[in-house]
C-alpha cells in the first residue's frame, strides 16, 4: 500500500486495483436524475464485467438495505461470484469493520469507486481510504447525487485532496495498458 503521505493517484493497474461499488440500491437510484442514474448503472455494469475478465476483486456495499432495499438487479447480475458484500449504516464504507478487514486482506493499494451519493457515502469513503494510505480513484461517470451541484462539489473537493477523478473508459484502458492484452477485444466489446 502507498505511504499515507503519498496519496496522489496516478495510473491504475489491474494487478493493484479493486473495484468498490457503493450503495447502488434501487430506491436510492430512483431518486437520482434519470439520465445520470442510467449512465451510472450502465458504466458500473461495464466496469464489473471488465473486473471479472481481468480478475480485479470487487467489493459491494449496501446502506441500510432493510430500509433502502437491495442493489439494483443489473448490478447483481454483473457482480463477479467472488465479490465481497457488506451491509453498512455508517456513510463511509470504512465504518464497517468487516469491510475494512476484507479491504486489508485483499492486499490491493488502489481503490476504484463507483456508486452513490457522490457527496455523502462516496466522498466520505474516498477520504477515509486515502487517510489509510490507499490510492483512490472516483469514477465521475459512475457516481451520482440527487442534485448535480452536489456531485460537482464533491468531485471538486476530492480533486483538491488528491483523489483521482477518472471516467470508466480510462479505468478499463489503464487496467489493460496495451492493445495486445489477451482481454483487449472482450473489454473493447463492452464499450460498444
Amino acid at each position: 500500500m502507498a505511504d499515507a503521505a503519498d496519496k496522489r493517484a496516478g495510473l491504475l493497474s489491474a494487478e493493484h486495483s479493486l473495484l468498490l461499488v457503493v450503495d447502488l440500491q434501487g430506491w436510492l437510484l430512483a431518486a437520482m436524475p434519470p439520465a445520470e442514474a442510467q449512465d451510472v448503472l450502465d458504466n458500473t455494469v461495464v466496469m464489473l464485467r471488465a473486473a471479472a475478465l481481468l480478475d480485479v476483486p470487487v467489493l459491494l456495499t449496501e446502506q441500510y438495505p432493510k430500509g433502502l432495499g437491495p442493489s439494483v438487479e443489473a448490478v447483481g447480475l454483473a457482480l463477479p461470484e467472488a465479490a465481497g458484500y457488506f451491509e453498512k449504516s455508517a456513510f463511509s464504507c470504512c465504518g464497517s469493520a468487516e469491510f475494512n478487514h476484507a479491504l486489508r486482506a485483499g492486499g490491493k493499494r488502489q481503490v476504484v469507486i463507483a456508486g452513490q451519493e457522490a457527496h455523502v457515502c462516496v466522498l466520505q469513503t474516498a477520504f477515509e481510504l486515502q487517510q489509510q494510505g490507499f490510492e483512490v480513484f472516483v469514477v465521475e461517470d459512475a457516481v451520482c447525487s440527487r442534485a448535480v451541484r452536489h456531485k460537482e462539489s464533491a468531485l471538486w473537493r476530492m480533486r483538491q485532496a488528491g483523489v483521482g477523478v477518472v471516467c470508466h473508459e480510462s479505468v478499463l484502458f489503464e487496467w489493460l495498458r496495451d492493445a495486445r492484452h489477451p482481454q483487449f477485444k472482450s473489454i473493447s466489446a463492452l464499450l460498444r
